[in-house]
């Protein structure tokens, strides 16, 4: 008798436990956050035991996927828009809509090229250079920012037609890194990154040449774990998660908005 109960004792802790522990919650993210997001959820997990898991892609691209039904529990874009966009459409959990970030933008090189940075955007137009990649404009914020910049400068119909287009920012900075291009408009916060950091070289493009990438987060409506996503979002608006993202090379407010 007393074996047949431990066995029942085991099977309702093996039902039970995987709806006790249901802590891992997905994430739908912008790529400029691909190296920041690694070091803000391990710190989340080590002080929670929860567990992020993150997809990197264009805002654009999630966006449409999220209206379609994708199973994501939050979704960080790199523009205020997509994000307010849900919100309006009651796609979002009520009050959770956080701008997180500004992000920046930088020319970048790798180490070897001889392309003159000094001159700053009017690097582009250097003989040598053949093929700029930049983020897609269609559906990333970070191309939307690089085309602002250039037809700031008077400099868009010049370069158009040698653009080599990323579906993000992540793809468009390892189009430069392998070779692909010559130079790329890319996030700071990649640049900053240790994967890119050690092979080449950028320059600021001033902040007032494009549109403030200022960005934002929210939980989804459809989300089956918003107790993990809510503590995850209260997470991010800690000072140590500002420092975090300040090393990347963003801005982060000092109080949420």
């Amino acid at each position: 008798m007393n074996v047949r109960r431990l066995a029942l004792v085991a099977l309702l802790i093996g039902l039970i436990s995987p709806l006790g522990l249901a802590q891992e919650i997905t994430v739908a993210a912008a790529a400029d956050l691909q190296f920041a997001m690694q070091d803000v959820t391990a710190r989340f997990h080590k002080e929670t035991g929860k567990t992020v898991k993150l997809i990197y892609g264009s805002s654009g691209n999630f966006f449409q996927q999220i209206q379609n039904g994708a199973p994501f529990d939050m979704f960080f874009s790199a523009n205020l828009d997509f994000p307010k966009k849900l919100e309006a459409a009651g796609s979002t959990e009520p009050g959770t809509y956080y701008q997180y970030a500004r992000g920046k933008i930088v020319l970048w090189v790798p180490k070897e090229s001889k392309i003159d940075l000094t001159s700053g955007m009017k690097a582009l137009l250097d003989p040598s250079v053949k093929k700029i990649a930049i983020a897609n404009p269609q559906h990333a914020p970070y191309g939307q920012a690089a085309v602002a910049a250039m037809q700031t400068e008077n400099i868009y119909e010049r370069l158009k037609e040698k653009f080599v287009l990323g579906e993000n920012i992540s793809q468009t900075a390892s189009f430069v890194v392998s070779g692909a291009a010559d130079v790329g408009i890319v996030a700071l916060s990649l640049a900053l990154s240790p994967t890119m950091k050690e092979k080449g070289r950028y320059a600021d493009i001033p902040a007032g040449e494009y549109p403030p990438i200022e960005q934002a987060c929210v939980i989804l409506r459809s989300s089956k774990e918003k107790d993990t996503a809510r503590q995850f979002l209260s997470f991010m608006k800690t000072p140590a998660v500002a420092e975090v993202l300040r090393s990347y090379g963003f801005d982060v407010e000092s109080s949420a908005k």
